[in-house]
């Protein structure tokens, strides 16, 4: 068995994917035994519960009139090597480009050099902050200085090198669900506080409302699948395409029909509810919500940009749909519910996927060996 590391975290705490990830990741790597030491601004959002092997260490930044912005970057190094120092830490696994991994960077020189540092990508760190001149070149320097570096899907390896020009070498590793999912509440229970009808079909979309994931092009596909058949779409998430979300929604007629439920923590519990997810993201690197409703047989329309593909199994697990094109979203989604048969068939295949492809046992093992790897290596 693995000797317990003392590890270092930092994500970003909020409800995107990339928090979420290293969050869970975190739990999992606690309960076989490693510390854990969670270095971010706030308490990360699925940190709820007390572990009794996992400290959280808040990044305070002084506001000196000096400063016109903060240096979060500056006090997030040296947090991280106050932590390193203070409890001897292993490792730092820092997740999202920038700033954590060149604040990581720092933290390695400030400690003498020795500390190794993973960096895992998720996403929009390469896809959209990459694209960006004055982040550019920094960005590429705290993937050049990591230990190692690991990215959630052959999409994001490929387009770090095509936008940054990076020549390392980079693992894949996949996003995860848990070995198995339990839903404990009663569905039909939920559905009456919702004033859903048993005779209702259910769609659900979950995300940050940015614009780089189309929510209004799900709330059109809704449209379009409301006029076949009674249903709910449930909206979990937040973020700041909120408002014109609701204005959409408003000039539609839907506000009986689409249901904004805000974050939420128990996500298995209302994704379950649904009889097909809509994901029509225009970027995406992986695909971490379509991952989740596989878990609890919940077929997914996804578009077929990034990462989605290497989740969804089209016509298997869900249906593959062109970006931008909310009609033929609204159409697969459609076949779906028609097709009581096809709907079970695709449910059961993105459960099986789900458990043997991308669940947490496997996954954490991936990381754990790479760490030793990191570790021995000079």
């Amino acid at each position: 068995m693995m000797k317990g590391l003392k590890i270092g975290i930092t994500c970003y705490p909020t409800v995107g994917g990339s928090g979420i990830v290293a969050t869970e990741l975190g739990k999992r790597l606690a309960e076989k035994g490693h510390e854990i030491h969670f270095i971010t601004s706030s308490l990360p959002f699925r940190l709820q519960s007390v572990y009794p092997n996992i400290i959280f260490h808040e990044v305070e930044v002084n506001q000196y009139q000096v400063f016109r912005y903060p240096p979060y970057d500056l006090a997030l190094a040296s947090k991280m090597a106050e932590v390193t120092e203070m409890h001897g830490l292993d490792l730092l696994h820092v997740h999202y480009a920038i700033p954590h991994a060149v604040s990581a960077a720092l933290a390695k020189d400030m400690t003498g050099g020795k500390l190794k540092v993973m960096t895992t990508l998720h996403g929009t760190d390469i896809t959209v902050l990459a694209q960006d001149p004055s982040l550019k070149n920094i960005i590429r320097y705290g993937i050049d200085r990591s230990d190692v570096v690991t990215a959630v899907s052959h999409f994001l390896i490929n387009q770090t090198r095509e936008q940054l020009g990076v020549r390392r070498g980079m693992e894949k590793i996949y996003n995860f669900v848990p070995p198995s999912v339990t839903i404990d509440q009663d569905q039909h229970a939920i559905k009456r506080g919702y004033g859903i009808e048993r005779d209702e079909k259910v769609l659900v979309h979950m995300s940050n409302f940015r614009p780089v994931k189309r929510v209004e092009d799900v709330i059109r596909a809704f449209a379009i699948i409301r006029r076949e058949y009674k249903s709910k779409l449930l909206l979990i998430g937040d973020g700041p395409q909120r408002h014109s979300l609701e204005k959409l929604v408003y000039e539609q007629g839907l506000q009986e029909e689409v249901l904004f439920l805000g974050n939420q923590s128990q996500i298995y519990e209302l994704i379950g509810l649904a009889d097909v997810m809509l994901l029509l993201s225009e970027k995406e690197s992986f695909g971490l919500t379509a991952l989740e409703a596989m878990a609890v047989g919940v077929p997914v329309v996804g578009t077929n940009i990034g990462g989605i593909p290497e989740v969804i199994r089209d016509q298997e697990t869900g249906v593959i749909s062109p970006v931008y094109d909310y009609e033929a979203a609204a159409q697969a989604a459609l076949s779906i519910l028609r097709d009581g048969s096809l709907h079970q068939k695709m449910a059961a295949a993105g459960k099986a996927r789900a458990f043997s492809q991308f669940n947490s046992d496997t996954i954490v093992a991936q990381y754990e060996q790479l760490y030793l790897e990191m570790l021995r290596s000079s």
